[in-house]
């Protein structure tokens, strides 16, 4: 099953994960290098989330991202 999140959807997560390991947006922010204004903004609209600061707010909130290819998985190789 395939799942998409939308820009309201991550910022959700990203918001609930902060709030379950009992951070301010001024605790989490400091942690990675973000202003608590900044790291607000990320949570209500992370469109301009870049890689780096989803993967540290990924490890600091010990979220786990997976990606895949939307084409599938290779086909399996005949021996």
């Amino acid at each position: 099953m395939e799942q998409f999140l939308s820009n309201a959807t991550l910022g959700h997560l990203l918001a609930s994960a902060r709030r379950a390991k009992r951070l301010t947006q001024a605790e989490a922010g400091a942690r990675i290098g973000l202003s608590q204004s900044r790291l607000s903004v990320l949570e209500t609209d992370p469109s301009s989330l870049t890689v780096e600061q989803l993967l540290a707010l990924t490890g600091l909130y010990e979220l786990r991202i997976k990606v895949l290819d939307r084409a599938g998985p290779p086909a399996a190789a005949e021996w």
